[in-house]
């Protein structure tokens, strides 16, 4: 069994102290210099970034990419989608539309994807951290136990209605997990896939039951109880990763922002919102 993650810790990296802030930022700052400065080059074509994340990353981007802004006085664009699916907002959607962007951070299996199609440059791939899949129900309702995998069964059958990501984690439970544990029948009446919506939010105001996501999505909302990641035999231990699109129109700032967000300075960052950094903290 992996530990549960602290309760709220993306809420406690939403409201860093300024004198964190100041010292992260010097301290990525410190990180990326041994791989150049983080001015953009006078002959980059923009002194802008723009970067397309997808939910298991977004709540540590919110805190990074604001702190590489005022670290570099490069601006960062933003956006957000599900990793893969058909939703107006999902990745694949956005890049089917042509939209531009220099970054994608998605589940690392999305974007090994693109990189095969051709839209992401080879090689381009850093991981950034692990996610595990957890659940979550609504703040004073009954907590089932999901720590065992008959648990786990016994919550899925018992609960009137299941809410699940339309994104990598969603697709893992509905196409693996709920016909490993045979609950595929009842996923079908009683189950929703989320589109263009965090689990999280359809949970909190009761639209579903019992929520699975992952556990960096689901952590950030205080309306909730956690309940804890899935048993290890049945985890699904996705990588967010970023990587380079291959028409990008800042590449090399791109490979910047890259190199600070798998810096040990964001390790901590990227911990406290309830994932597991890849690279160790300082």
């Amino acid at each position: 069994m992996h530990p549960t993650p602290p309760r709220q810790p993306a809420r406690a990296a939403a409201t860093l102290t300024r004198r964190a802030f100041v010292a992260v930022s010097v301290a990525l700052l410190g990180a990326c210099s041994s791989t150049g400065s983080l001015q953009a080059p006078a002959a980059a074509p923009v002194n802008e970034v723009r970067v397309v994340s997808s939910g298991g990353f977004t709540a540590a981007y919110k805190v990074l990419a604001p702190l590489y802004e005022q670290a570099s006085g490069v601006k960062i664009v933003s956006s957000y989608g599900a990793s893969m699916g058909t939703a107006p907002d999902s990745i694949p959607s956005r890049l089917a539309r042509g939209e531009k962007f220099d970054i994608i951070i998605l589940a690392d299996s999305a974007l090994d994807g693109f990189i095969a199609k051709g839209q992401a440059v080879p090689g381009s791939r850093v991981d950034l951290g692990r996610s595990l899949i957890g659940a979550s129900v609504k703040k004073g309702t009954p907590k089932p136990d999901i720590s065992s995998v008959p648990a786990l069964k016994a919550a899925l059958l018992n609960a009137k209605s299941v809410a699940y990501s339309a994104s990598a984690s969603g697709t893992y439970l509905s196409e693996e997990l709920f016909p490993k544990l045979g609950v595929a029948d009842r996923m079908k009446v009683t189950a929703k896939k989320i589109m263009s919506e965090r689990v999280g939010a359809v949970v909190a105001r009761g639209d579903a039951e019992l929520g699975f996501q992952q556990a960096s999505e689901l952590l950030p909302f205080t309306e909730l109880d956690y309940l804890g990641p899935l048993p290890d035999e049945v985890q699904q231990k996705v990588f967010f990763s970023a990587g380079v699109l291959k028409d990008a129109p800042n590449p090399e700032g791109a490979r910047r922002f890259i190199r600070y967000l798998a810096s040990p300075a964001a390790a901590g960052v990227i911990e406290s919102t309830g994932l597991s950094p890849v690279a160790r903290k300082p």
